[in-house]
């Protein structure tokens, strides 16, 4: 059986497509870079001036130098590149990010993001999410459905402060995989092991399930209902 993060991280890395310019935001976004799949070749962007990270380093072979936004030593890819921060956000700005896979504390049913800080606690600042939440083309957030006293991070208002309003484009859970769209929050697949029921009782915002409903059995739910 996968733990909840191993979960979110094999269910995220399927977002990853080839060709693609990625961020991959603090936490465990990180994590996704050794899961990719050698055949996929992407350029990882790291807000601090590098593209093109690759995995993790063994250990023992740490570069000192070579560290991601979350200060975490890194490796770069033959080809990668350096730079300052200005052109690393002249970048995200610019719109030439193509995905950001991002943490998140909450998530409101408007697609609304809560992740850069909890009030009373000690932050070093604001870091680059609110930036990559309006430049990068495609916003994934990923996260554990419920906090640690199993009450729903998914919200029908986020009461941590915004990230950024109506910005999230898919959500990635333990459970479950939602859709932002014109219409409202949609449900479009159940994680293995979950039922509806499960999601249904762990989410406090308001969504619709998808025609189109997949489970991790790959069963198809044939309606749209609300709950």
């Amino acid at each position: 059986m996968m733990d909840s993060r191993t979960k979110i991280i094999k269910r995220a890395v399927q977002e990853i497509e080839n060709g693609m310019n990625v961020n991959l935001g603090i936490g465990m976004p990180t994590l996704l870079a050794n899961e990719i799949p050698d055949e996929v070749q992407v350029l990882l962007q790291s807000e601090n001036g590098l593209l093109g990270i690759g995995p993790y380093p063994v250990e023992g072979n740490e570069d000192p130098d070579l560290i991601n936004a979350g200060k975490e030593t890194v490796t770069a890819v033959v080809g990668g590149s350096f730079f300052d921060s200005a052109e690393s956000f002249a970048m995200i700005r610019g719109g030439h990010i193509d995905l950001a896979i991002l943490g998140g504390m909450e998530v409101s049913e408007q697609g609304d993001l809560a992740n850069w800080m909890i009030p009373g606690k000690m932050i070093k600042g604001m870091g680059g999410a609110m930036d990559l939440v309006h430049g990068a083309k495609r916003i994934v957030v990923i996260m554990e459905h419920t906090n640690k006293y199993n009450e729903s991070k998914i919200k029908k208002q986020c009461t941590l402060p915004l990230t950024g309003q109506g910005v999230v484009h898919r959500l990635i859970t333990d459970l479950a995989v939602f859709d932002f769209t014109s219409e409202g929050m949609v449900l479009m697949e159940i994680q293995e092991g979950v039922t509806l029921d499960e999601v249904k009782g762990k989410t406090e915002a308001s969504f619709t399930v998808s025609s189109h409903l997949t489970y991790g059995g790959g069963e198809r739910q044939k309606s749209s209902i609300t709950i």
